[in-house]
């Protein structure tokens, strides 16, 4: 029987559920349990009313969820105790219905059924006597039940093996001897989750039939009362109603409260621990697969409405099946995040437990207390303080928080061990103390053991004297002493449990609640709203950004940004936010009206600047006086309804049978009374909502449209909430199948156009998104999020599940069969790049998907299947090879059909070229996403010298050296054999290759190098340098360096192999050549920047330095390119200097700027010596100081840096040292510069000088650190 509630009433509908007793019952397809063990399908028997126009009646999904398994029959040997679960249907427009169900057992009194049912067993008997299958005109002769075919239909409860043993060792079933009960099934559907309330109904209803004297009042009169006459409470109010026996009461929060969650969260917290239902809620946050796994139905609805309701302010967008059906398991194959719950059967393993996809799946074993856990699973911010106030809000209701078996990672492949029977036991004496305060057993036992024993007693009295507490003692003591105060004046047990409940319930909700409080705080500041009205929002919203995502995290405590900068890419905080911009054109959602309430309020107490974020923990502060608000709700009634009377009906109606539901009267069921003052309100109610929709219709655009446009600004999984409980079909599988392959092309275009966007940046600043910058947390975020969405791809659709990465199994399967046709056939291979005709070049790299798989396989770092899979997608990402990769794995269509099902994603030709495409385009942007996440493994590096053509094998006799350097570390000195200008070495990781210094020892007489650029390439992810240097490396030749820095600069993939360039070099590589050429003798050669074009020059390289700083911590690259590369502040101060120099060669000596340098220093110390800079100022003087010190300390360095070298480090040193501004003086001001400048030149301008003084004092501010390459050997 079901019972429906109106609009605003409590209950929406009433409904019974049975079998049709008509014919005979015949076996379904289950033929091998013997007929009592096998279920049968149910049916509804009525439904009262018959149907509620607001809300239509889904037969089908009503029927599945009040009797999941279908129909059992038992016999008097067996246990046939009533059991009450719940439900809840999603709709597609995301509202819910919620359904409560009592079960029992009653008497069948029909003779057919009871002789098929004997027949039946007749049949089994035989059948396994003779151990031949059953034929098939046994199994199509008319049937008014199929068997609902399922894995998972053994034991509607978990029954004790020697009842079932007794009745199959008497035979089974005989009509004669044993008497038959068949299920059946009373259930509420309601509007709003009253789960106490219905409960305490139902079971009352129940009451009433098995009593052994009639009830009141006819059954009519009760149900016809909680259908019309008890109302949905008002807000912040409470309501009495009355049951057949006693009275019931519930409450609703007031509008400023937490939304009304009815599911004892306490039940949820014992099943699972503190620590693992955190963990659980972090998966849902994140929007992970989350599967819940339990032989009791309502422990799957407890954990996951629990779950659910610990979100607020957010809202799980995606599809949720707290009870999936058996007929739907395909369900689990869903490419999209869920939250579902699957009925366990009773002994069974874990491990026998086949899932489509476990890369992104949350499993939560509730019977056994564990969990696993997905791989690189960030963790809530402030774990461990957020645990110990759970645990503390737990402890003072007297409820142990340390229940649960610590989390697993699918890194730990083990199996779950099955259940023993002593453990189950431990399990069952937990529920039944959960309805004593959940004190465990063991702990009372404790307890008793203590107050009865003087020993202990006294011990315990000594320890405290001497100042140290039994604190877990006291702890169950408190537990205890509070049960007993708690259940007095006047109120029944059930009323505590149930005020008990509730304070529990809302105490851990707000403690949840205020994290995000906290964590959100600013939320409202990064919010863009941009669009002039709701229509122009809603057309655009795919295209707009609503939230500044990298300002928001660079506001927030370096330990949250790990979750924040994950859960900030999820579909409920889009949705949360979407909701606050709509805010200004439509009433506010309820949850957002609430959230932002209190953070005003927070804000009004803590005046806190934005800026000074922390990552100390906030307590909750208003535990009290929420607990106290329910307290005073049910302690003090608001209102009572109407007692149920005595209807009009016919005599002798509403008969009592003792044992046996009566078919109730249904025309007086199916209309209300008319002069009723709370249908009265109703309906005043509702033509005061339809004015008010009359208006906005004429305000606002059509509703119509805006769902559509709304379903279609919300990503994916709005219109797969729920799947449709009713025709299961062929034809609705795959139109289902079709929308998820519609979903998943559509979420990969979203993830790389966000890709693109965040990274190119120039679409974002169009946009109005600020200055186009990706942060390394937000690009790490999307990566992960596109793996998973590959990993989602790849899942979908699978013939068999292997491994726990459908990727990383396909490109095995890949991996065997093409060394199989290798072995069968060698094929030569042919590079897919050709080399180039150049001599002396990079050699080209093979594009191999075998050889990025063997590299990934050869990496002892990674232990599992995801996280190899996860590995190669990075990998092809960084290589720009992932969309030609794919390609080519699917290219194997024989093997693609032999892994997946007709309707998967990747046998879906259009789409899949479409997917491989919108992939293809991320091959725009370069990425580092192998490089910086795998720190530690060892990488190939090649690195060769190409020298200046004619001249390529001038250096024969002295040994040559090189050490490269990258962002991680460096490699070290490596000497390189002579006349051989190709190598390679094995490294750590050293990151993005920043510097190379080369050098050699000037041995024998040919010691003299010029060498074009140095290529180092890392030969795992392809990624090359060119280190430009165009000079030579000798003594009396140059500048007589035996040792160069070269400051590196990444190759575009495409012109790696072209070395030195045998094609014309791109424009903006050119000036780097030519500075470091010429840079010596610039009156000589090359073109002469103007005065105007130095100046401009400085200031770019001055302000590249301080955007730098500007930038987080860990997005900041490589300083040293800012100082000493192309367009560098060396660079340009050196051109600063060189301007107006007279570097002629006098006597074929070229002159060099640190000559000018040395002869300066020489000045000041003979003028210090003479005493002349003895008068001058203080600080002038010790300016002079640190001047000659740096420069004596760089020219006694045992390095061959050259002059030029030395004028780099000299201006790299005062940089760091904040010494560059005062130096420029002394220089510009030393008579030496009337024999070495002309008059024209810029240091000898004095404005000039000084205005340079005053931007190289805005580095100030920063500090300035340098690589240990550039400042080897000094020590200052």
């Amino acid at each position: 029987m079901v019972v429906y509630t109106g609009g605003d009433q409590l209950v929406v509908m009433v409904l019974t559920f049975s079998v049709v007793f008509v014919s005979l019952i015949c076996p379904g397809e289950n033929f091998e349990q013997s007929p009592l063990k096998r279920t049968f399908k149910s049916k509804v028997l009525a439904r009262y009313p018959e149907n509620v126009e607001w809300n239509p009646f889904d037969q089908d999904a009503v029927n599945m969820l009040c009797l999941p398994k279908g129909l059992s029959f038992r016999t008097q040997a067996d246990q046939r105790d009533p059991q009450f679960h719940s439900f809840i249907i999603t709709k597609e427009d995301g509202s819910r219905t919620y359904g409560f169900v009592h079960t029992f057992y009653e008497e069948v009194t029909s003779p057919q059924i009871c002789s098929a049912m004997q027949t039946l067993y007749q049949m089994h008997n035989a059948e396994h006597a003779s151990a031949n299958p059953p034929s098939s005109s046994s199994s199509s002769s008319s049937s008014s039940m199929d068997s609902l075919a399922s894995s998972l239909d053994e034991a509607d409860t978990p029954t004790s093996s020697s009842s079932s043993s007794s009745s199959r060792g008497a035979g089974g079933y005989d009509a004669s001897r044993d008497t038959l009960y068949v299920s059946k099934a009373l259930c509420l559907i309601t509007p709003m989750p009253f789960m106490h309330a219905c409960r305490r109904f139902l079971s009352q209803l129940h009451r009433a039939v098995t009593a052994a004297t009639a009830p009141p009042l006819p059954l009519e009169s009760y149900v016809h009362n909680i259908l019309y006459e008890v109302p949905l409470p008002a807000l912040g109010r409470s309501l009495k109603f009355h049951g057949v026996y006693e009275p019931i009461v519930c409450q609703r929060p007031g509008p400023g409260e937490l939304p009304l969650a009815d599911f004892p969260l306490a039940d949820a917290f014992s099943l699972l621990g503190v620590e693992n239902l955190v963990q659980v809620f972090t998966c849902t946050l994140l929007e992970m697969q989350i599967l819940l796994y339990s032989q009791d139905y309502q422990r799957l609805m407890t954990v996951a409405e629990g779950i659910t309701t610990l979100l607020f302010p957010f809202q799980w967008q995606h599809v949720y099946v707290p009870i999936l059906p058996a007929s739907l398991l395909h369900f689990l194959d869903a490419p999209v995040p869920y939250l579902m719950g699957l009925q366990s059967k009773e002994g069974t393993d874990r491990s026998k437990l086949e899932l489509p996809q476990e890369a992104n799946l949350c499993f939560v074993d509730i019977d056994n207390h564990f969990i696993e856990l997905p791989e690189d699973f960030p963790q809530f911010p402030n774990k461990s303080e957020f645990m110990q106030e759970l645990s503390e809000v737990l402890l003072s209701f007297g409820i142990p928080a340390n229940t649960g078996a610590p989390p697993r990672t699918r890194s730990s492949p083990g199996s779950t061990p099955s259940t023993p029977g002593r453990e189950r036991k431990a399990l069952r004496q937990l529920e039944d103390d959960g309805r004593n305060g959940n004190l465990a057993g063991e702990e009372l036992a404790v307890l008793e053991l203590l107050q009865g024993n003087a020993t202990l007693e006294r011990l315990q009295a000594l320890t405290k004297r001497t100042g140290v507490t039994v604190a877990r003692v006291d702890a169950l003591r408190a537990g205890i002493k509070g049960q007993v105060t708690e259940g007095q004046g006047g109120r029944t047990a059930a009323e505590d449990e149930e005020l008990r409940n509730a304070k529990l319930n809302v105490q851990l909700r707000e403690v949840f609640a205020s994290r995000f409080t906290t964590m959100f705080a600013d939320y409202e500041a990064f919010v863009i709203q941009s669009a002039p009205d709701l229509e122009s929002w809603l057309t655009n919203r795919e295209q707009m950004h609503n939230f500044d995502k990298a300002s928001f995290l660079s506001d927030q405590p370096e330990p949250y940004l790990p979750f924040l900068s994950h859960f900030i890419e999820t579909q409920m905080f889009a949705t949360f936010i979407d909701n606050k911009i709509m805010s200004q054109w439509e009433e506010k959602e309820p949850l957002l009206r609430v959230f932002d309430a209190r953070i005003d309020k927070a804000r009004l107490y803590n005046v806190r600047a934005p800026s000074l974020r922390s990552s100390c923990y906030q307590r909750c502060s208003i535990l009290k006086e929420s607990a106290q608000a329910i307290e005073q709700r049910l302690m003090k009634i608001d209102h009572t309804a109407i007692h149920p009377h005595l209807l009009d009906m016919k005599i002798g109606q509403g008969k009592y049978e003792q044992g046996f539901f009566p078919k109730l009267q249904a025309d007086v069921l199916n209309t209300g009374p008319a002069n009723n003052k709370w249908s009265h309100r109703t309906a005043t109610a509702q033509r005061r909502k339809d004015r008010h929709r009359q208006q906005t219709e004429h305000l606002t655009l059509d509703n119509d449209l805006k769902e559509k446009y709304m379903q279609e600004a919300r990503s994916l999984g709005k219109n797969l909430r729920q799947p449709k409980l009713s025709d299961l079909s062929p034809a609705v599988i795959a139109q289902t199948n079709w929308k998820f392959v519609e979903g998943l092309l559509k979420e990969c275009r979203m993830k790389t156009k966000r890709m693109l966007v965040e990274k190119m940046g120039r679409e974002a600043v169009e946009l109005g998104h600020g200055e186009a910058n990706i942060t390394g947390l937000e690009e790490n975020t999307l990566i992960a999020s596109l793996c998973d969405l590959l990993e989602r791809i790849w899942s979908h659709g699978l013939q068999v599940k292997q491994g726990k990465s459908a990727l990383w199994s396909h490109l095995l399967h890949y991996q065997a069969r093409l060394e199989k046709l290798q072995a069968d056939s060698p094929v030569p291979h042919v590079p897919e790049r050709r080399k180039s005709d150049c001599s002396i070049a990079m050699p080209c790299l093979r594009v191999s998907l075998i050889q990025d798989m063997r590299h990934i396989q050869s990496m002892s770092e990674i232990k599992t299947d995801v996280g190899r899979a996860r590995a190669w997608i990075r990998l092809s990402l960084e290589k720009k090879l992932l969309s030609q990769h794919l390609k080519q794995l699917l290219s194997r269509q024989a093997l693609t059909k032999k892994l997946y099902k007709r309707y998967a994603f990747l046998r879906c030709e259009e789409e899949k070229e479409q997917f491989l495409f919108h992939l293809l385009s991320l091959n725009a942007v370069d990425y580092f996403c192998f490089t910086s996440v795998f720190t530690t493994i060892m990488i190939p590096y090649r690195v060769v010298i190409i020298p200046i053509k004619n001249l390529s094998n001038a250096m024969t006799t002295s040994n040559p050296w090189v050490c490269v350097s990258g962002e991680l570390g460096d490699s070290g000195i490596m000497q390189i054999p002579k006349n051989v200008l190709e190598m390679t070495f094995d490294c750590q990781n050293l990151g993005k290759l920043t510097t190379v210094q080369l050098g050699h020892d000037n041995a024998g007489l040919l010691a003299k190098w010029l060498v074009d650029c140095v290529m180092v390439r890392n030969e795992i992810t392809g990624h090359t340098y060119r280190f430009p240097c165009g000079r030579w490396l000798g003594k009396g030749v140059d500048d007589g360096s035996l040792e160069r820095v070269l400051i590196g600069e990444l190759v575009p993939s495409g012109e790696e192999d072209s070395g030195r360039g045998s094609r014309t070099p791109p424009p903006q590589h050119s000036p780097s050549q030519t500075r470091r050429i010429s840079i010596t003798s610039l009156s000589g050669r090359g073109h002469k920047p103007t005065s105007a074009q130095i100046q401009e020059a400085i200031g770019e390289a001055v302000n590249n330095i301080i955007k730098h700083f500007h930038k987080p911590e860990k997005e900041r690259g490589s300083l040293t390119v800012l100082l000493c590369g192309e367009n560098s502040l060396v660079s340009a101060l050196e051109q600063f200097f060189h301007h107006g120099f007279k570097s002629a060669r006098l006597f074929q000596k070229t002159v060099f700027v640190w000559d000018f340098v040395e002869k300066a220093v020489a000045y000041m110390e003979s003028a210090d010596q003479m005493g002349d800079l003895q008068e001058t100022a203080d600080p002038l003087g010790m300016t002079c100081q640190s001047l000659c010190h740096y420069v004596n300390a760089i020219n006694s360095t045992p390095r061959n840096i050259g002059k030029d070298g030395k004028f780099q480090l000299l201006v790299c040193l005062g940089a760091r040292d904040r010494l560059l501004p005062q130096w420029l003086p002394l220089l510009a001001e030393c008579p030496v510069i009337l024999r070495m400048y002309e008059d024209t030149a810029l240091l000898r301008d004095r404005t000039t000088a000084n205005a340079l003084i005053g931007v190289l004092e805005t580095l100030h501010d920063f500090p300035i650190t340098l690589e240990a390459s550039l400042v080897k050997g000094i020590n200052l």
